[in-house]
Formats: C-alpha cells, sequence, structure tokens
C-alpha cells in the first residue's frame, strides 16, 4: 500500500496534465500548481508519455518496448 497522502488520478486527467504542459510552454512546476498536482507527479507522468513516444533519454525503453521485455521474462 502507498503513502497515506498519495492520490491517485484518472488516465484521462494524467493525459490532460500532460498534454497542457505540452502545447502551453508553461513549466511542469506552473502546470502542476495550476491543477494541484505534485510537480513530481507530473514530471513522471510526462517522461512516462515522453518515454512511450520514443523521445526519451538516449538509451530508454518505449512503452511498446518495456512491455515487451515483460511478457518476454515471463
Amino acid at each position: 500500500m502507498g503513502s497515506k497522502y498519495a492520490k491517485r488520478y484518472m488516465a484521462e486527467f494524467r493525459r490532460d496534465a500532460v498534454a497542457l504542459v505540452d502545447f502551453s510552454g508553461r513549466t511542469v512546476t506552473e502546470v502542476a500548481r495550476e491543477l494541484g498536482v505534485s510537480p513530481e507527479s507530473l514530471r513522471g507522468w510526462y517522461k512516462r508519455v515522453m518515454a512511450g513516444r520514443g523521445e526519451g533519454r538516449p538509451g530508454e525503453l518505449t512503452t511498446g518496448e518495456g512491455e515487451e521485455l515483460k511478457r518476454l521474462g515471463k
């Protein structure tokens, strides 16, 4: 079980929050403050989306690659 302070956000909310960072030209911290979420949470969501698009750090797996690796490990 997670922290008593941890909140669960619906996938649609996370997706919209990441899109707001992408298209608003504002920083993750500014958008997080506006939406009432922690900057660390939004930054994590953003990094996962970027990796899923293949726009993550060099050597970082895309979402599809990560899922395939998990599947192969089973």
